[in-house]
């Protein structure tokens, strides 16, 4: 099915686009397709890497925000995102047993686990979550700041995946079969 958003070259893109995918090409040693049809508006993709730039700069570690991104990719259905963060989520640093189990909101380590539980309910609940489950993911040892970087990060994912379902992007990463959730 093709890409219903067109995409910018970066060789002939407009000034701040320009700029802003030459970024991304320095910091990923590529320019994704996702990108390439966020700098249609230089606005929207200037927004996507200040918030993502944001919350790298948080408590969370990279690992933990890549495996919160797979479980939003699941529950949004979005292959692109699924695809891409499995490749993010390896330079990350996530075994690829906790790749596997990201989309079902399962990882090795009991910490990361509650944060991944707790993504999945904001997404699910649309942000009304139960006390239970706050409690649950403060008992882990999330702190406040914590908890906002998760939410935060689901929020980012959310963006994405709602993007890339509407633009049917090109998945320009390995593919890998969403799971089922439940």
């Amino acid at each position: 099915m093709p890409s219903r958003l067109s995409t910018v070259d970066p060789a002939s893109a407009e000034p701040a686009a320009k700029g802003l995918l030459a970024k991304v090409e320095h910091a990923l040693g590529a320019t994704p397709n996702m990108m390439r049809a966020m700098a249609t508006s230089p606005a929207v993709l200037d927004g996507y890497l200040s918030f993502s730039g944001a919350l790298s700069k948080g408590l969370l570690p990279a690992s933990l925000r890549e495996q919160i991104a797979l479980v939003s990719a699941a529950e949004n259905s979005c292959e692109y995102c699924y695809a891409a963060h499995h490749v993010l989520g390896a330079r990350a640093g996530v075994s690829a047993e906790d790749l596997a189990a990201g989309g079902h909101a399962h990882a090795s380590d009991p910490k990361a686990a509650a944060a991944l539980r707790f993504a999945r309910s904001v997404l699910r609940t649309k942000g009304f979550v139960a006390d239970a489950d706050l409690d649950a993911v403060r008992a882990a040892g999330y702190g406040d700041g914590e908890i906002g970087e998760i939410i935060g990060a689901v929020a980012l994912n959310i963006f994405t995946n709602y993007f890339n379902s509407v633009a049917r992007t090109d998945v320009d990463f390995p593919a890998v079969d969403l799971p089922i959730t439940a």
